[in-house]
């Protein structure tokens, strides 16, 4: 991790190594938090946060789900992530809102603890690495299944529901892959590690639907639309495990990859020939273009952020 200098805590910038929290909070035994996991990028337009209100409504609808209530607006939370962004000095930066059940209350009943609000941002490279847009990366699909939504709220982006993803991504990199492939509770695909999953199979893009266990992606959201707008026939099914190694390419989404990222393995099967197929490269070329703010049909997805001149 490369440290920014302040960090965003309850209404107050405090220095990176002054962001502390008692070490009997409620979310840090419990894993009563919800967070956000948002990206600004250096565009045409200057740096400019990514679909940032789409972002702070799910933060507000997790909050909501985990009975946590926000103690400050959607409005007020864009200004506190513009001034973070700012005052670290930032052009493109990982920005992680989180909300979580503070001190003063032990025990599995949490309504009394407080509600505390951090935002940090930071300098981080993608999640699956510098070259995976462009050579793709192997996936293992996990002996771990994706949380159903009768025991947790997988729509709800949870501290304490991440457990699920470590043990699967940590699974799969002991076994020497890049990316881990949850199913759900039914046995079909639900998602990765940290992304949602697309397959494309005779000529149709396909990807899990909401009761797949799936966290609804604010990229996943984006890409739909993209590739609709190309003309690309996409629809939300139930996708089989087998279809992973039939399919003619495969690709994952999320704000953590910056793009999407082909998939060129999935359990030793290669994905079609084994490298980025057209439909990825054709994403990843609009999708980068949005992202740079040369996209005038998609220039409302960024909002942007007036940040001073680095030395």
């Amino acid at each position: 991790m490369q440290p920014s200098e302040l960090i965003w805590m309850n209404g107050d910038l405090v220095a990176w190594d002054d962001a502390k929290v008692h070490v009997l909070t409620h979310g840090l035994h419990y894993g009563t938090g919800v967070f956000e996991g948002i990206r600004a990028h250096d565009t045409e337009l200057g740096t400019a946060v990514f679909r940032l209100s789409d972002h702070l409504e799910r933060l507000r609808r997790s909050a909501e789900l985990y009975y946590m209530p926000l103690p400050y607006s959607q409005e007020e939370l864009r200004g506190v992530i513009h001034e973070v962004i700012a005052r670290n000095g930032l052009t493109e930066a990982y920005i992680r809102p989180l909300v979580f059940r503070g001190y003063g209350q032990m025990g599995l009943f949490p309504l009394e603890a407080p509600v505390d609000v951090t935002v940090a941002a930071w300098k981080w490279a993608p999640y699956l690495g510098a070259d995976s847009m462009t050579r793709g990366v192997r996936g293992k699909v996990s002996s771990w299944r994706r949380i159903p939504s009768d025991s947790l709220i997988p729509h709800a982006k949870a501290c304490g529901q991440y457990l699920n993803n470590v043990l699967a991504k940590i699974e799969s990199h002991k076994a020497g892959y890049e990316e881990a492939i949850l199913l759900d509770a039914h046995g079909n695909v639900s998602e990765g590690s940290g992304e949602n999953i697309f397959i494309v199979r005779d000529g149709v893009i396909a990807t899990p639907g909401q009761s797949s266990g799936i966290l609804e992606g604010i990229n996943r959201r984006s890409v739909i639309e993209v590739a609709r707008d190309l003309g690309h026939e996409v629809v939300e099914r139930d996708v089989a495990r087998a279809e992973l190694y039939l399919a003619d390419e495969v690709f994952v989404t999320g704000t953590a990859t910056l793009q999407p990222v082909p998939v060129r393995e999935v359990d030793d099967h290669p994905v079609g020939d084994g490298k980025r197929g057209p439909v990825t490269c054709e994403l990843q070329s609009v999708y980068e273009d949005v992202l740079a703010g040369r996209a005038e049909r998609y220039r409302d997805w960024l909002d942007v952020v007036k940040v001073p001149e680095t030395a």
